[in-house]
């Protein structure tokens, strides 16, 4: 199956709902603890989580590490009013969680990150190499970074495989935007490529499952 456009920017009311609304858990659970079979010795003492949506990451990254201060960054207004809503009912976690709009590139992006986790950021990119490059601006030599993605099925026939068998109970606007997220992904050799283009040597890329992949290493 061939790539196709990305998917819209996630800035309607009723799509950040829905997203909100969704139960991720089991997979935000498993993305957090596989950092740290990566990263046994840690991430650091600042996090960055980039393309943070609602904030489900975000949260379970300063709840795990305590001493880290944690910035979760998107584009969508939509999607932080939803993250900044939950925080101010977390007050023990005012200070070390904030939320910033931003879209990459975003020169004006603090960097000096200790670890760059991401989730489902890359499709959604016209150009993927904002994101590779961003990494340059915001890490610095041992950065630890973490990438996961969907990665693109062979068919439209797989695809809707792949909604039914783990969104055939979801909303029609989540079911909607799987299919086309499907389609804007990408494949881990075309991955593999776009960190060749962007000097990133020290990254690798592993299909994960039957429907993922994920980008790690640190930056050299």
């Amino acid at each position: 199956m061939d790539r196709v456009c990305e998917p819209e920017l996630m800035d309607e009311a009723e799509q950040a709902q829905a997203y909100a609304q969704a139960d991720f858990s089991v997979g935000d659970q498993a993305l957090v603890e596989r950092l740290d079979q990566i990263f046994p010795a840690g991430l650091g003492a600042r996090l960055l989580d980039l393309g943070c949506g609602p904030g489900n990451i975000s949260f379970l990254l300063a709840e795990r590490h305590g001493q880290a201060t944690v910035l979760g960054v998107d584009g969508a207004e939509a999607m932080l009013a939803l993250a900044r809503q939950r925080l101010r009912e977390q007050p023990l976690l005012e200070g070390r969680l904030s939320f910033q709009q931003a879209l990459l590139p975003c020169p004006e992006l603090a960097g000096g990150f200790s670890a760059v986790v991401s989730n489902s950021l890359l499709h959604h990119l016209h150009n993927p190499q904002v994101l590779w490059q961003a990494l340059r601006q915001l890490g610095a030599p041992g950065t630890c970074i973490y990438m996961k993605d969907l990665r693109r099925p062979g068919s439209s026939a797989t695809a809707d495989e792949l909604r039914q068998r783990y969104l055939a109970e979801a909303p029609p606007v989540l079911q909607r935007d799987y299919i086309a997220s499907l389609h804007a992904a990408f494949r881990p050799e075309e991955v593999e490529l776009q960190l060749a283009a962007a000097g990133l040597h020290s990254l690798r890329v592993e299909p994960l499952e039957d429907r993922y992949l994920e980008v790690w290493g640190q930056l050299t």
